[in-house]
Order: structure tokens, then C-alpha cells, then sequence
């Protein structure tokens, strides 16, 4: 085991270092200024050149990469060329309400996935089995910030029961921040109002992203339960006169559990990546929302920052996803 989680490291730097280049070189390339972008086109030319040798960018592009390089290396994702703080401080800040937001989003898919994906293969070619095959399809297309708008104009504009921006209303935030999620810090704090404001704001957020990824869930957890229903164990317990909610989920399901688990845990990761039109649709104040306003500015540096401290959190995530499908199935193995 101690050989194969090494192995899986040292697999993971080298993605992760291709996906800095990439960017850092894009980011260059690409047309824009971004002290013109920070000081305004219309700055003296000599105040210009004095900030982009102040942050070190009139120097050759292989210079600015290797200090690139040895910057992450020390854990410093430069400053902010908008606000002059860390990024990483600002990453920081941003990061617990798009954990909020993703946790709950896996609720809802997570539920969906299980439950309809194993009631279709238990149903086999029945109507909730080409409905649920309909739904994946159906659902899976659906351009996410589209499916969000809808619920906005329907439960937000239309019948007013739900927010539809935000992270909390006005004068609804825990009086103390222990983890930066709204939801746990009120508990804590034995907030309810601001408990149940907080929910409120992330109802529809959560069930924009969790109904789209869904979708994988039922395709898969209904493929991998019907092989699983054909295995001659299955058929043994049926023999032996167990009972059919038994077989389903104490037999079928969970031996069709472990490569379920693991594409949960990789879209996982990828949702903390990939809510950036979430975030962006209900005016999230997550790190997606910090992305795209950062991009729009031309700030280097928080682009850069945020991009490889998503790639090392998925890295993460990915490696600790192997470990326990390795520590599950011994005959997973490089």
C-alpha cells in the first residue's frame, strides 16, 4: 500500500506542473496588459514601465517563469493586482462558501443517483427504467447556468419562496465565523434564523448543480447494480428466500458501490472546480465568482493562484479516491 500511495504522488506532480505552464504561458500570450488593465489605459507610460518592473514583468518569460515556479514551490501564489493582498489569503476566504455549496450540491445528486439508478435496474425495462435512462440523457444536456435561471425566474421572480442570489440576506450572518460555511457556523453559534436563511439561500443553487451531475450517478449506479443483480450471489439470497429490499440494497447495491464511490469522489473535486457558472448565475461568493471577476481585471496572479490551487486540491482528492478504492480492492495496483 505505502508503495502504491508514493506512486499515485508522484504521478500527480507532473499533471499538476503541466497545468501551471499552461496557464502561465496562456496568460502571456493571450492580448491585454494587465498593469493597463489595473492602472487604466489612459496611466503615463513611465509610471507603467516602473509597475511592470516593479512586478517583475519586464523580465524574459523564461526568468518570470522559473520564479513562478519557485514561488509555488513556497506555497506564495503572489499578490493580488486588484486589492495588493495574497492570493492564497483571498483563496482562502473564498473557499469555505464554494465547499458549502459543492457539499450540498453531492447531497442532492448523491441521493438522486442512488435511489432512482437502483430502482431503474431493479426495474429492468420497466417505465421508471426508461425514464430514469431518459432523465440522464435529458438532464446531462442541460446547460447548467440555463436550468439555473429557470429555477430563478419560477421559485424566485414568479412565487417568491426562495432567494435567488447570495449567500445570506442582510444582517443574517453568524455573529461568529469558525469555519467560513454559513450553515455550520450558525448551528454553532445556535443561530436558527440565520440557519434557516442560510438554507434557504442555498436551496436552489444546490439543486441546479446536484440535478446536473445527477444525471453520471443514475447512469452509473443503475449499469453497475444490474450486473451486480445477475451475480450468483444475488441469486443464492433470492434461493435462500432473503427478502427483495434486502437483496437490492444490502447485496446488489453495495457490491456495486466501490467504482460508484469513486466517480463520486473525482466529481467531487471537479464540482470545487467546476461551479464557476453556478456560483456566477446566483452571485455565489465563492471562489468560481472570484475566478471569472479576477479574469475580467486581468490579474495575473489571482488567475494563475486560483487555477493551481484547484488542480492541487483535485490532485488531492484524486489521490485520497485511489487510496481507498486500493484499500477496498487489494488487486488495485500500478
Amino acid at each position: 500500500m505505502k508503495s502504491y500511495v508514493l506512486t499515485r504522488i508522484g504521478l500527480s506532480i507532473p499533471m499538476v506542473l503541466i497545468i501551471l505552464t499552461i496557464v502561465f504561458f496562456v496568460l502571456r500570450v493571450l492580448p491585454g496588459n494587465p498593469v493597463l488593465a489595473m492602472l487604466g489605459p489612459k496611466a503615463p507610460p513611465e509610471v507603467v514601465k516602473e509597475m511592470e518592473h516593479k512586478m517583475g514583468l519586464d523580465k524574459p518569460i523564461l526568468v518570470q517563469y522559473v520564479n513562478y515556479l519557485k514561488n509555488i514551490a513556497q506555497g506564495k501564489f503572489g499578490e493580488s493586482t486588484v486589492t495588493g493582498m495574497p492570493v492564497i489569503k483571498e483563496l482562502m476566504q473564498k473557499f469555505p462558501a464554494t465547499l458549502e455549496l459543492t457539499i450540498f450540491a453531492m447531497i442532492v445528486a448523491v441521493l438522486i443517483g442512488i435511489f432512482y439508478g437502483t430502482y431503474a435496474a431493479y426495474n429492468l425495462g420497466k417505465p421508471i427504467d426508461v425514464s430514469a435512462r431518459i432523465y440522464s440523457i435529458f438532464v446531462y444536456s442541460f446547460p447548467v447556468f440555463w436550468f439555473g435561471l429557470m429555477l430563478q425566474l419560477v421559485f424566485g421572480v414568479w412565487l417568491h419562496w426562495l432567494p435567488v442570489s447570495g449567500e445570506a440576506s442582510p444582517f443574517m450572518t453568524p455573529d461568529k465565523t469558525y469555519t467560513g460555511m454559513y450553515v455550520v457556523d450558525a448551528i454553532i453559534n445556535g443561530q436558527w434564523d440565520v440557519l434557516k436563511d442560510s438554507l434557504n439561500h442555498l436551496i436552489l443553487p444546490s439543486i441546479t448543480l446536484g440535478v446536473v451531475i445527477s444525471s453520471i450517478f443514475v447512469r452509473m449506479v443503475r449499469a453497475n447494480v444490474v450486473l451486480t443483480l445477475s451475480q450468483q450471489f444475488v441469486v443464492a439470497a433470492r434461493a435462500r428466500g432473503v427478502k427483495e429490499k434486502t437483496v437490492l440494497f444490502k447485496h446488489a447495491l453495495k457490491n456495486a458501490l466501490p467504482p460508484i464511490l469513486t466517480i463520486m469522489g473525482l466529481q467531487f473535486a471537479l464540482l470545487l472546480g467546476g461551479a464557476v457558472l453556478t456560483e456566477v448565475t446566483f452571485s455565489w461568493p465563492g471562489i468560481g465568482s472570484y475566478l471569472v471577476s479576477r479574469i475580467h481585471a486581468r490579474d495575473f496572479p489571482a488567475i494563475q493562484g486560483t487555477i493551481v490551487f484547484f488542480a492541487i486540491f483535485v490532485a488531492i482528492i484524486s489521490i485520497l479516491v485511489d487510496v481507498i478504492n486500493a484499500w477496498i480492492n487489494p488487486r488495485v495496483r500500478y
